[in-house]
């Protein structure tokens, strides 16, 4: 098929490619040149694992396109994807201009009937909305179909191509089709395509981030719950996990959830429900339980240095927000260098791929880094703050040498409190007693 993708952010430019890798004749859109020309050069402007490969593979093969040119872009279009970004509002709602202004200009440049697909994150009533203002501009029919997004950073191109589940929202029966036949090669293992309505469909993506961020939020609060009473929350999450109507997922421990997708949704289903006049108790406290959980490994440090902090030095290992990417947004790390900075520590970071992230946003007040040991030097305690694999299994003997004091404050719960104390480690883990060199 010959698809355009509106958008090249990281969904928009996963969505682009993996459809090019499949055998469409896929053109990607974005207004910003610079990344335009950078992305025709075989340039990703994200790290996201493989998919530098693939946009390389399907520009030298040519099924992948980039154009700052909308009318062009869409012209052989069957089908058209709006990926663009719904940022956080200021009243903390989705930022929908820019679905509506991509929206007005295709309708503008319509000339055949084409299908139209939401697969930004919008609230429930965007796809009316927006077949309502392009049906005021457009000269030809079209359809306009929601198709939510389900990709984790990091595992972005597995999850394109082995999908839990495709969902779509659509209103005639023959869109269906024609997004199940562009979707077919990627629902060959009998992974379900489940057709909806739009207005469910866009549901379905805040319902599904609404119960994951609250199970870590659940298990973070039950993990804070477990260190004042002497229990280790690592052993009571084993203790639940096997019940089956539990399980493991999403129940790991650590510092909150941060990225472009949980935060920003959870308060836009807040103010969906306020919208609506109804009381949203649950995501309200499920965001304030996260909030506060950004703060606790800056609690520990303050309490272990008896509230001296100034003049310490703190190395911090990972500052994306999760593992396999370079995205700080929301990024956990961000508010213990804030707190950090403010109490005048000197800090040394180390991350695999954001570092130059937290630059341009820290400048000099940081020292940066390459390696993690090199963070390390002189360093009156470390902090880890994701659970980058390379973090999993370092030599601590070197460690405990480079650093002033050996001290590990563990935001992840990567190591284990015991061997932490026979490795003469002062060790703070997350829901977990705090333990003393042996």
């Amino acid at each position: 098929m010959k698809i355009a993708v509106v958008g090249t952010g990281y969904v928009g430019l996963v969505q682009g490619t993996c459809l090019a890798e499949s055998g469409n004749d896929v053109v990607c859109v974005d207004k910003i040149a610079a990344k335009i020309e950078g992305l025709k050069q075989g340039q990703v402007p994200i790290y996201e694992p493989g998919l530098g490969e693939l946009v390389h593979r399907n520009l030298r093969d040519g099924r992948l396109a980039f154009t700052t040119e909308l009318a062009a872009g869409i012209a052989e279009a069957e089908i058209v994807f709006i990926a663009v970004g719904t940022p956080q509002g200021a009243q903390g709602g989705a930022d929908l201009s820019g679905v509506w202004e991509v929206g007005r200009q295709i309708a503008t440049n319509l000339h055949a009937p084409k299908i139209i697909v939401i697969k930004s994150t919008v609230p429930v009533g965007t796809n009316a909305e927006l077949a309502r203002r392009m049906a005021e501009v457009a000269k030809v029919p079209f359809d306009v179909a929601s198709n939510p997004e389900f990709l984790k950073e990091g595992a972005a191109i597995d999850d394109f191509n082995k999908p839990d589940r495709v969902v779509v929202g659509v209103r005639r029966d023959e869109v269906a089709q024609r997004l199940h036949e562009l979707y077919a090669p990627f629902l060959r293992t009998d992974h379900p395509f489940l057709v909806m309505s739009p207005e469910s469909a866009e549901m379905t993506k805040y319902v599904a981030n609404c119960l994951l961020a609250t199970k870590i939020s659940f298990i973070n609060e039950m993990a804070n719950l477990c260190e004042a009473y002497g229990a280790d929350v690592n052993d009571v999450r084993r203790g639940i996990g096997h019940d089956q109507r539990i399980g493991f997922h999403f129940l790991f421990p650590g510092v909150g959830y941060g990225g472009s997708c949980f935060p920003k949704d959870i308060r836009a289903v807040i103010h969906m429900a306020q919208s609506q006049g109804l009381p949203a108790r649950m995501m309200e406290a499920v965001d304030a339980v996260n909030e506060a959980q950004k703060d606790v490994l800056f609690r520990k440090i303050h309490r272990h240095f008896g509230g001296e902090v100034r003049e310490k030095t703190i190395a911090i290992w990972g500052l994306a927000f999760k593992p396999r990417t370079d995205d700080i947004r929301e990024a956990p790390a961000l508010v213990l260098i804030d707190a950090l900075l403010e109490a005048g520590a000197h800090l040394r970071v180390h991350d695999p791929e954001a570092l130059g992230n937290v630059r341009a946003l820290h400048g000099e007040r940081l020292a940066y880094c390459d390696r993690p040991y090199g963070a390390l030097e002189q360093a009156d305690a470390l902090a880890v703050v994701t659970e980058w694999n390379e973090f999993r299994s370092p030599d601590f003997e070197v460690m405990r040498r480079l650093m002033r004091q050996p001290v590990i404050f563990d935001g992840r719960n990567v190591y284990e409190p015991a061997r932490m104390a026979a490795m003469g480690f002062t060790y703070y883990g997350i829901g977990r007693a705090p333990s003393d060199p042996v």
